[in-house]
């Protein structure tokens, strides 16, 4: 009897029209609207300016009318020499952002869920989400306050103990997993909510059942929690993916500044491109980079998207 009302409301649909079905679903659609104007408006009505990417802009012509040249803005990275370690340390900066840091969120999220006493998880939520808004700035300025040389926090308790002063600013192997702590200390607890929400959806009945039946806490966790997770974790990796060529120039820029010396492991395709068009900035050559980061971040997203569709299609994206 189900299968069969199951047919005929899949039938009834499926004879309706186009305009029958905007307005059966219009509350819907009107809910939907909001989102569908800003993607037109943010992301595809400034599309046709990629077009700037492959001329020499000037503010007379304009974008149209400027003086086509092909592929000469994108010679700026080519034929700089650093166009292949510039892309692996964004890369692999942006691969352990993505780990290490949905990692921690999903932990985090779990742990908080797992707390009994409402205002210790209230205050614990604010404290770790505080880091978030902190300015970039601040976080530079904190981190030096940390680790200078002559009045850093950390040497002023190495000579107390009677050690020798560190100096990191002179040391470029040791800023990857420094500026990768900095960013899970401040992006976890953000990134956490996410996780946290979607632990929330859990049907409840679900867990009383677990309990019930004699599961620990662990038990729940495994076997509940993370498979219920696993569709989110997969779409949020997915999207994360897309910018994976795209450095976070607030942090790097404030913390590792001007010193050359950190250039080697700290230098990411915007920093680069920053110092190189500081005294003459081109439209057209931020523009070309811009471009060229933007297509390998969506061929890694159709390639990633690709794989997950053969191994579990109701978690790919499209």
């Amino acid at each position: 009897m189900g299968k069969t009302k199951t047919k005929v409301k899949s039938n009834y649909n499926a004879s309706l029209t186009f305009f029958q079905k905007v307005k059966k679903y219009r509350v819907l659609l009107l809910m939907c609207l909001p989102a569908v104007l800003f993607f037109l408006a943010f992301s595809y009505a400034p599309m046709p300016g990629i077009w700037v990417a492959f001329v020499k802009y000037n503010y007379r012509d304009g974008i149209f009318g400027s003086k086509f040249i092909g592929l000469d803005n994108f010679k700026f990275l080519a034929t700089s020499g650093k166009l292949l370690s510039l892309t692996k340390n964004t890369i692999l900066y942006n691969l352990a952002f993505i780990i290490l840091g949905n990692f921690l969120a999903v932990f985090v999220a779990i742990l908080l869920n797992e707390m009994r006493s409402k205002w210790f998880k209230k205050i614990s939520q604010t404290i770790m989400f505080l880091p978030y808004f902190i300015s970039q700035v601040l976080v530079g300025i904190l981190v030096f306050n940390l680790l200078n040389y002559d009045t850093g926090f950390v040497n002023g308790i190495l000579t107390s103990l009677g050690m020798e002063r560190w100096q990191p600013y002179s040391n470029p192997n040791v800023w990857p997993p420094i500026m990768i702590i900095v960013y899970l200390w401040q992006q976890t607890g953000y990134n956490s909510v996410v996780y946290f929400a979607a632990i929330m959806g859990i049907d409840g009945e679900m867990m009383e059942a677990a309990k019930v039946d004699g599961a620990n806490g662990f038990q729940r966790i495994r076997y509940i929690i993370l498979p219920s997770l696993k569709p989110t974790i997969v779409i949020l990796l997915l999207f994360a993916l897309g910018g994976i060529v795209k450095g976070n120039f607030g942090l790097f820029y404030n913390i590792v500044g001007t010193n050359p010396i950190l250039y080697n492991s700290t230098d990411i395709i915007e920093t680069y491109v920053y110092r190189a068009t500081m005294t003459d900035f081109n439209f057209s050559t931020a523009s070309a980079v811009g471009l060229y980061q933007s297509v390998i971040g969506f061929i890694i997203v159709m390639t990633v998207n690709f794989i997950v569709k053969k191994i579990e299609p109701d978690y790919s994206l499209f």
